[in-house]
């Protein structure tokens, strides 16, 4: 390795080490080949001294302490936002960058909160703390910002199919055995999710305030207008859980402030962004698929078509993505990559 390959890597601390996200982390880094000189993986006593395989080597988890990030330059946080408060300050005196995947920082004005194809350069301006976004805005921006940079977008409509995996391990288990027990016949009694989830469709469980959004469609709306830097974009969110077990999928009405683009243009435009892949044949009526998306970098992007009602300058599109990668490990794998 030389000199310069040394200054470039970095000492990590991935923090949720045995979580859904945590786990991708791991893949991401060893996929991306990010440059990593030493890494802690850090978790709660419950986890603490499960090992886990990394670059070929098996590395033991260890319990999560304030003094647990000496030496560190990046830390990944995907453990909760109570815990990335908590050790906030212990991050940031031991001199490491914070990229959290929580909402504890995400409307905080002082923390940029990126996606790396969206808005890069506001990276620069982090005072320790980096934030990514809720996975739902994550992917819903991936669909939406290709069009938006050459023809502005006014208001988005969007309802959202949102996977298992956006609740963690023990929903995603849940939803596997509450299928087994629907399939069998047998009677079964949630205990993650607030209703049955086999088979099911039910509004986002998070909590509803009394403009009548739950909080998962709120971070949509306030989230985007941060990332886009627009105050005035209206942004209205529907959230739902589908019985899927990875990646979201969102239905995304767009209201141009002039004119709409072609569907042809709009299918350029995808296909020379990074991250996307177009997906958009109508003579199979093959279009984004959570099953095609998952375990995918890349966002499924099609069902590209005007309007019906407003060709000039209406659109709508379908987008599907993997909750667990552009959604959470793989944006801030992206993120610590620009730093």
């Amino acid at each position: 390795m030389g000199n310069n390959e040394i200054s470039r890597s970095k000492n990590l601390s991935i923090v949720g080490a045995s979580g859904a996200v945590g786990v991708e982390f791991i893949s991401v880094l060893e996929k991306l080949k990010f440059p990593v000189n030493n890494i802690k993986f850090l978790a709660s006593s419950r986890s603490a001294g499960k090992t886990v395989s990394f670059q070929g080597e098996e590395h033991v988890i260890e319990e999560l302490t304030k003094d647990s990030f000496k030496g560190t330059d990046i830390a990944l946080f995907s453990a909760g936002s109570g815990i990335s408060k908590q050790y906030e300050k212990d991050v940031l005196d031991a001199g490491a960058v914070i990229v959290d995947n929580s909402s504890a920082f995400r409307m905080r004005k002082d923390v940029p909160l990126i996606v790396p194809e969206v808005n890069p350069e506001d990276a620069k301006n982090h005072n320790g703390i980096i934030a990514n976004p809720n996975c739902s805005t994550i992917i819903m921006l991936m669909a939406v910002y290709p069009l938006h940079a050459k023809y502005p977008v006014e208001k988005i409509i969007v309802s959202t199919y949102q996977a298992a995996s956006g609740a963690g391990w023990e929903a995603m288990e849940e939803l596997r055995i509450s299928s087994e027990h629907k399939l069998q016949g047998k009677k079964f009694e949630p205990k993650i999710m607030p209703f049955d989830y086999a088979f099911n469709t039910f509004s986002h469980n998070s909590n509803i305030d009394e403009s009548g959004y739950n909080e998962e469609e709120r971070k949509m709306v306030f989230e985007t207008k941060k990332i886009l830097h627009n105050s005035d974009i209206g942004v209205s969110a529907t959230c739902i859980r589908v019985p899927v077990f990875r990646a979201h999928s969102e239905s995304i009405h767009l209201v141009f402030k002039d004119k709409s683009p072609s569907v042809e243009e709009a299918r350029k435009l995808y296909t020379d962004f990074p991250g996307i892949d177009l997906v958009d044949d109508p003579q199979t009526n093959h279009f984004p698929m959570p099953i095609e998306s998952s375990e995918k970098y890349n966002c499924l992007v099609g069902r590209i078509r005007k309007d019906i009602s407003n060709p000039a300058q209406a659109m709508e599109l379908f987008v599907s993505g993997d909750q667990l990668l552009k959604g959470a490990a793989l944006n801030a794998v992206q993120i610590a990559q620009l730093l």
